[in-house]
């Protein structure tokens, strides 16, 4: 017997779909299927597990459901295949004439909250103080690093007292922030993979062979609008932060997205960028709280890396969220790209 959702369901603008006992939809509302970006006639007939992002969650629960009427999952990364996940608080509900109706509750990509607000005055303080103290030794090391370029001749050398340069430029520029916030920059167009080779170039002078950098790049991206220095920071903390892990291979991503809703605004095109590593993984015991200042796995880590990594996102009108397990982490930028915008990159 076919399933179908009651009228009212159509009305609904939480996601629904009905599920039959074999775990096929037989039926899904207009909100299932513009929450996931397909058609609705393109959802019955398919796998309910063919939804799942990644794992086999779906797969155990709608087991476990046999011996109950109910089953409820925190999170769950779900995509028509073939396109970006969307994450929900999903909830199975058996029916009466057989089969499950799955509610679908959408949250953000990332839990925890704001880091800017979550940052207390007394730790602002602190972070000036400290801004103030650093600044004299990276004048010092500027200084060095100019008088070592002119006394090396071979270009490798020559382009490693660049970096170093122009990476204490950058440092001391955040550092003239938190002394003296100012308005930011006015974002202009860049070269995305441009942003991601200075990270790689910091990263292989930071990790040399012991890491594999891998470029997984869509050449046919458009320039982005933003601030590149602020991308660099915040792209760097990632990798940082994957190279810390313990990983052996870091991945960076780019992929166009269409049609993608970003906090309370769909967008017709958004930069995907991913940072993929095989490390240990995000905790489980910081999973909700990853993104708050002063929160880190590590003894030694400061916890503002990826606090300030969200903020960079928002800054550019977009979103930073992750997942993980041991083995597989990835950590998801969506930045609005204009259409119509020049510039293959």
């Amino acid at each position: 017997m076919s399933l179908a959702l009651a009228p009212a369901h159509a009305l609904l603008s939480t996601p629904v779909l009905a599920v039959g006992a074999d775990g096929v939809v037989a039926d899904a509302n207009p909100a299932c299927a513009q929450w996931l970006g397909v058609g609705v006639r393109r959802l019955p007939g398919l796998p309910l597990v063919a939804l799942e992002f990644e794992g086999d969650a779906l797969a155990r629960w709608l087991d476990e459901t046999a011996s109950g009427d109910q089953a409820r999952i925190r999170r769950l990364p779900l995509a028509f295949p073939g396109m970006a996940p969307r994450f929900a608080d999903v909830w199975l509900t058996r029916l009466q004439e057989g089969g499950w109706l799955l509610e679908a509750h959408p949250v953000d990509e990332f839990p925890g909250e704001d880091p800017v607000a979550a940052l207390p005055s007394a730790l602002s303080a602190a972070l000036k103080g400290l801004a103030h103290e650093l600044r004299n030794p990276l004048a010092g090391l500027k200084g060095a690093a100019q008088l070592l370029s002119r006394r090396v001749e071979d270009a490798p050398s020559r382009e490693l007292t660049g970096l170093i340069e122009s990476e204490v430029e950058r440092l001391t520029q955040l550092l003239d922030r938190l002394l003296s916030p100012a308005p930011p920059r006015p974002h202009v167009p860049l070269n995305i993979h441009a942003v991601l080779e200075r990270v790689l170039r910091l990263a292989e002078s930071d990790a040399g062979w012991a890491v594999k950098l891998v470029r997984d790049y869509d050449p046919s991206l458009p320039d982005l609008t933003g601030d590149a220095d602020r991308l660099v920071q915040a792209t760097w903390n990632l990798v940082r932060n994957a190279i810390e892990a313990g990983a052996a291979n870091v991945t960076l991503r780019t992929r166009a997205e269409h049609a993608v809703r970003i906090a309370d605004d769909m967008h017709p095109l958004a930069l995907r960028l991913e940072i993929v590593d095989d490390g240990r993984g995000v905790p489980e015991a910081l999973a909700e709280q990853v993104f708050l200042p002063l929160v880190s796995g590590r003894a030694e880590g400061s916890g503002l890396g990826l606090a300030l990594a969200q903020q960079v996102a928002r800054e550019h009108r977009g979103t930073l969220a992750y997942r993980s397990r041991p083995g597989h982490t990835v950590f998801t930028m969506l930045l609005p790209m204009v259409v119509g915008e020049s510039g293959d990159a």
